[in-house]
Order: C-alpha cells, then sequence, then structure tokens
C-alpha cells in the first residue's frame, strides 16, 4: 500500500476515535459548553471522514488503494 493510502487510512482510525470521544463526552457531559465543544467534534469527525472516503475512492478508481 503506498504512503498516501497509509495516511488516509490512519485518517479513517483517528475520524474513529473522534466519534468515540465525542459520543462519550455527551454522555457525562455537565453543561451546555462540553455539549457544543462534543457537537464540533463530532460534526468535523464526519466531515474528515467524508473527505477520506472520497479520497480513498478516487484512489481506487486509479488503481492504487490496495488493502
Amino acid at each position: 500500500m503506498k504512503p498516501c493510502d497509509e495516511s488516509i487510512k490512519k485518517t479513517f482510525e483517528l475520524t474513529k476515535s473522534m466519534l468515540d470521544i465525542a459520543d462519550e463526552g455527551d454522555t457525562v457531559r455537565e453543561d451546555a459548553g462540553c455539549g457544543v465543544l462534543f457537537a464540533v467534534l463530532r460534526d468535523s469527525a464526519f466531515k474528515i471522514k467524508q473527505l477520506a472516503e472520497a479520497e480513498r475512492d478516487a484512489h481506487i478508481k486509479k488503481g492504487w488503494w490496495k488493502d
């Protein structure tokens, strides 16, 4: 696998961690400020994941992506 593809895979791992943290934070939050923080974290994770998926798909079409 190309180094650029490895970076995309790491990005998927990062967004999974971001979503896990947002879920955990929402569960234990005690004020609205934390709710905003975790909502922004979740939204950012979804946006980053969407970009990574598009890039992965482009690499698949080019024949670069190897699992």
